[in-house]
């Protein structure tokens, strides 16, 4: 998706005046959060582990996304989850 040069841009970006939203709602001890950075990129972390920063470029997060809005990351049913 990004290029290593748009990677290497994206991780070495100052992002300590980012802005973190999550979703309402949920556990209030540990939430996904994310940052819209510059250029349409994105910041995700875990509340509880704020200094662990996944970074997503443009493209990297629309394709995220549209795959999660299609289904693309949906548990198959199996034995575990109540499959057959």
């Amino acid at each position: 998706m990004g290029t290593q040069q748009e990677k290497d841009e994206l991780y070495a970006m100052d992002i300590s005046d980012a802005v973190w939203e999550s979703a309402p709602g949920g556990p209030e001890e540990e939430k996904v959060e994310i940052a819209h950075l510059p250029g349409g990129a994105v910041a995700m972390r875990n509340s509880k582990d704020p200094d662990t920063v996944l970074r997503y470029t443009e493209a990297e997060w629309r394709a995220f996304v549209l795959g999660a809005r299609d289904g693309e990351f949906d548990l198959e049913p199996t034995r575990e989850n109540g499959g057959a």
